[in-house]
């Protein structure tokens, strides 16, 4: 029996893993979507906030981030990048199969592609989401999203969407942010500065409303407060600096070559309501009597959003040349030859149905689920709704 809505046959009874070769006819990587010009980017906001009751008044100031960057955010042009490049990675591995692209908010929209694929013949897609963690927003609105795009396009009778899996711990994805970590400790050891007394590392996610950090990951895995999301962010940046301290010294069991913490940023909603806290800039604040430098690492981030260059290279530096701190901002995965290896390497294990021993996971939290468990990431206001490469509901 089908416990998941529009699966493949391999992956419709529901198996957390799927352990059997799966046939694909199409890639679908899966993006937020971003403005590309002035004229967008009212449209655009009201698409991110619909049904949410903001008013326009308050999306006129969120307006103002992208105006200060000519009206475009530059998410749509590194997805056309990452898309060309591992379409490129999967051709020299011998995989042909066409990538096709969608956005959440803004053209390309995912029935959009949906539809192209359909008309191609690329009725057996696997997703790739450009979000690494687990939560409503990060991982189950794009489920929920895919199955309204399924029924926009008109295709449910016709096109199934797996999805590979929620990949913060894979290799590909922490390589670039230890690449990105060691560069700017050494950068500012160059300066004079102690790496123990002098320096501070933040690794920097997106916010998200306290509940529904709770609900994130399946119902029965207790990780503490701040759900999975939290754990998950907590896991990678203790492997992220436990790896570069190994590069300083080649003990793979060296303590962190600086102190760290996780913090967030991008606070929207009702001030009554919880966030996940601290916020970046607070914790920039806080730092000014310890240290004089600080190293901002936008680990929830897989490309540069306007939330990176606005929060971060924006208001997150005024921040820190306010109370006087260096700071460095370490880049996001991008297009870096690790990361498109190891979307290409997520994509290869569904393939082949590499079971979960045989897949990289640098946690022991990993590796993750291929098909959510119930009710996992669901909304603590909107529920669970209909959703593909989950069980229902």
């Amino acid at each position: 029996m089908t416990q998941v809505l529009n699966a493949s046959p391999a992956a419709s009874s529901g198996t957390p893993h799927v352990d059997e070769p799966s046939r694909y006819d199409g890639i679908l990587l899966v993006g937020f979507g971003g403005p590309e010009g002035p004229a967008d980017v009212m449209p655009f906001l009201r698409n991110v906030t619909k049904g949410r009751g903001i008013p326009d008044e308050r999306l006129t100031e969120v307006a103002e981030h992208y105006h200060h960057y000519n009206g475009v955010s530059p998410i749509n042009t590194h997805n056309r990048e990452l898309k060309a490049a591992l379409q490129k990675e999967l051709a020299s591995r011998g995989i042909d199969l066409p990538v096709f692209w969608g956005n959440r908010n803004w053209a390309p929209y995912l029935h959009e592609a949906i539809a192209d694929a359909d008309a191609r013949g690329a009725t057996s897609l696997l997703a790739t989401v450009t979000s690494a963690f687990s939560s409503y927003s990060s991982c189950r609105q794009y489920r929920e999203d895919l199955w309204e795009a399924l029924r926009h396009a008109d295709a449910v009778d016709r096109v199934t969407i797996d999805k590979v899996r929620q990949y913060f711990d894979h290799p590909g994805f922490v390589e670039p942010f230890v690449d990105g970590v060691d560069a700017a400790l050494r950068s500012l050891e160059s300066d004079g500065l102690d790496l123990t007394r002098d320096i501070e590392v933040l690794f920097v996610t997106h916010s998200i409303p306290s509940a529904d950090a709770q609900n994130s990951g399946p119902r029965d895995l207790d990780l503490g407060a701040g759900g999975a999301y939290e754990a998950q962010h907590r896991a990678i940046a203790d492997v992220v600096m436990r790896a570069v301290s190994s590069r300083r010294s080649g003990c793979n069991e060296a303590d962190a070559p600086a102190e760290w913490k996780l913090v967030y940023q991008s606070r929207s909603g009702a001030p009554s309501t919880p966030w996940l806290e601290p916020d970046v800039n607070d914790a920039i604040a806080e730092l000014a009597s310890s240290r004089r430098a600080v190293v901002v690492v936008p680990i929830g981030f897989v490309s540069d959003h306007m939330e990176v260059m606005w929060d971060l290279d924006n208001e997150a530096r005024k921040t820190a040349d306010a109370h006087g701190l260096a700071m460095i901002r370490v880049a996001t995965p991008g297009t870096h030859p690790a990361f498109v290896s190891g979307l290409a390497d997520l994509i290869e294990e569904r393939i082949d149905g590499t079971p979960p021993t045989g897949r990289p996971a640098l946690t022991a939290l990993g590796p993750w689920f291929d098909v959510c468990r119930p009710g996992c990431c669901a909304s603590a206001r909107a529920g669970a709704r209909c959703a593909v490469s989950g069980l229902k509901p």
